[in-house]
């Protein structure tokens, strides 16, 4: 999952961002409202966690502008304890949260499970698709046996089984996964996609990672 943070404290945005990448999240930080509206209307991100004071542009702005133009990603709003009018006006413009500064680690991380879960119509720890199982609490796949998953690998098959068969070309896995300005190349993806492969064959399963030339990948049935 990949989340953006737009905050005019760096400092806030480093530790913010330190917590969620050992939550195994990819995150981007922009530190002013122009900015963090570039990077939104790329559209590869999974939630947006946005703060209302911010320079350039603030963000309730911001919000009104995302929403204006259909981007429909879920938005956490950051607040200060005295701006109840901005809670109000935020949610109002289509927010779908707010967190009160100073917040705790834990809530913030709760918070986001819960948009992430609401924004996938999921309310469970598993992901299905055909005979295999994904965890996303523990990163582990399972069908006729159970094998850990690294980071990127977990990464790219979540985006595979949210997409439910259609197919996901490699520059928005390179976007989505190793980040907007990342230098990855599709080689990368072909690795990770590979040791997948052999995982999925690993634990007996008959869900195939399918290549589409030129395009990129999508889950399918092996033929019998």
């Amino acid at each position: 999952m990949n989340i953006l943070i737009v905050d005019d404290e760096k400092q806030l945005v480093s530790a913010v961002s330190t917590i969620l990448k050992r939550n195994n999240y990819s995150v981007d930080g922009a530190y002013d409202g122009e900015e963090g509206l570039d990077f939104a209307l790329t559209g590869i991100y999974d939630l947006i966690i946005l703060d209302v004071m911010m320079p350039k542009m603030d963000g309730l702005t911001l919000l009104k502008i995302l929403r204006s133009k259909k981007i429909d990603t879920p938005i956490l709003l950051l607040t200060a304890k005295s701006e109840v009018a901005d809670k109000i006006v935020g949610l109002n413009l289509g927010a779908d949260d707010y967190l009160t500064k100073p917040f705790d680690t834990d809530e913030l991380l709760a918070r986001i499970k819960a948009l992430l879960r609401r924004k996938d119509n999921f309310n469970g720890s598993e992901l299905k698709f055909f005979d295999i199982t994904l965890d996303r609490d523990t990163f582990t796949l399972s069908c006729k046996s159970e094998i850990a998953l690294g980071k990127k690998e977990f990464q790219i098959l979540e985006m595979l089984m949210l997409a439910n068969g259609k197919t996901i070309e490699k520059e928005r896995l390179i976007e989505k996964i190793w980040g907007f300005d990342s230098e990855a190349e599709y080689n990368t993806v072909e690795v990770y996609v590979s040791f997948l492969r052999r995982k999925l064959s690993a634990i007996g399963s008959k869900t195939e990672i399918r290549s589409i030339r030129g395009i990129g990948y999508t889950l399918g049935k092996k033929d019998d």
